[in-house]
């Protein structure tokens, strides 16, 4: 593949391949197709390796440092899984996927990380796109693209940051344990979107926790602005886990249909079993999605009830005190020849009368039980 002069040479010339940070796919018109560039909402970082060389009897665990490390130690005899995280060194990406001849409409897909999920079949390899989540402490989600390209004996997996959920995939490659390592590189790939699609189970459950919490307080929130603000939250996460997994189950449904002499029928029923699992989460997110319209309503309904008690409230008030103002209207015109105001008991007979106009108005609305 060259030798270190070769490559410092390239490097040199890394202005030519630089990674463009970008926010909005938009920003590519009029750039040759395949032409390698960073599209993202993050400062893309530089590429870290690792490599896990496995067969039925033995496992090898190695971290290359550099490109062309991770390729003189390729084994061709063994599976081997190479993970790139990171997506800054977009020379090493030319190097590898031209070592494993991968199509350049390739490498500028996995690039742009606001890729629709999907799969593609280019006959030597089959190329995965998906969404990997990860929930964060502080309850927050983070979405991020994984590219997994398979050919007959290599899965390569490209990631925007370290960090995933495939360490279960990893200890049971260790452990020898399950078929993982006696079944072949389609079987990796299974095992990798299955441990993806888990993921999504992972944070529906904890998306129906808060819908829980939100449903409790939905009669009595204590903050009606922080209420609706989370609960506006939530929806919009919602919407856009479905927009996300609803093609990641039409990528399962193609590559269980797909007929590639890489994905072997041994697969079929898993394919199958994952098939489903994508269509339990997309029902799930369906039913987290009206259980969140159905709040709203009953929030507002509430929020409607309240109001209706305090205008009923205002309203008896304003009803009894009209005729008070009546009265006193009456009484406190200027005219000189009002006989009622020369008489001793004028003014207390005019606060008898309005109490007992004001009681009687209290015990009408009590009978009618408007009070």
């Amino acid at each position: 593949m060259g030798t270190t002069q070769e490559r410092e040479d390239n490097r040199s010339e890394q202005t030519k391949f630089q990674p463009l940070f970008r926010s909005v796919a938009a920003d590519t018109a009029g750039v040759s197709p395949g032409t390698p560039m960073y599209i993202g909402d993050r400062e893309p970082t530089e590429s870290e390796y690792s490599l896990i060389q496995y067969n039925e009897k033995a496992v090898t665990v190695i971290t290359p440092r550099n490109v062309e490390e991770l390729i003189a130690m390729f084994e061709p005899d063994m599976i081997n899984w190479i993970n790139v995280n990171g997506l800054a060194s977009q020379t090493d990406y030319k190097w590898l996927c031209t070592f494993f001849n991968l199509d350049p409409l390739t490498v500028e897909d996995m690039l742009n990380t606001e890729h629709r999920p999907k799969i593609e079949d280019f006959g030597h390899y089959i190329v995965v796109i998906t969404k990997m989540l990860t929930r964060h402490e502080y309850g927050a989600i983070e979405y991020e693209q994984v590219s997994i390209v398979c050919t007959k004996n290599t899965v390569i997996t490209f990631q925007e940051t370290p960090g995933d959920c495939f360490g279960p995939v990893r200890e049971r490659l260790k452990a020898g344990t399950g078929r993982l390592r006696k079944l072949g590189s389609d079987y990796l790939v299974y095992a990798l979107i299955d441990v993806i699609v888990d993921q999504y189970f992972m944070i529906l459950e904890h998306q129906g926790a808060k819908l829980e919490e939100f449903e409790e307080s939905s009669t009595q929130p204590r903050e009606a602005t922080h209420f609706m603000a989370g609960l506006q939250n939530m929806k919009t996460e919602l919407n856009r886990m479905r927009r996300i997994v609803w093609p990641v189950r039409d990528s399962v449904n193609a590559l269980l249909h797909s007929g590639s002499d890489l994905v072997s029928l041994e697969l079929e029923p898993f394919l199958r079993d994952l098939y489903e699992n994508t269509v339990q989460v997309l029902e799930a997110i369906e039913s987290y999605r009206e259980t969140v319209s159905g709040i709203q309503e009953v929030f507002f309904s509430s929020i409607s009830t309240r109001m209706n008690e305090v205008m009923k409230v205002l309203t008896i008030i304003s009803t009894i005190f009209i005729p008070l103002t009546f009265i006193a209207g009456v009484y406190g015109m200027n005219f000189v020849h009002m006989p009622e105001l020369q008489m001793k008991w004028a003014y207390p007979a005019a606060w008898g009368l309005m109490v007992a106009i004001a009681g009687g108005l209290i015990l009408y609305f009590k009978k009618k039980k408007w009070l």
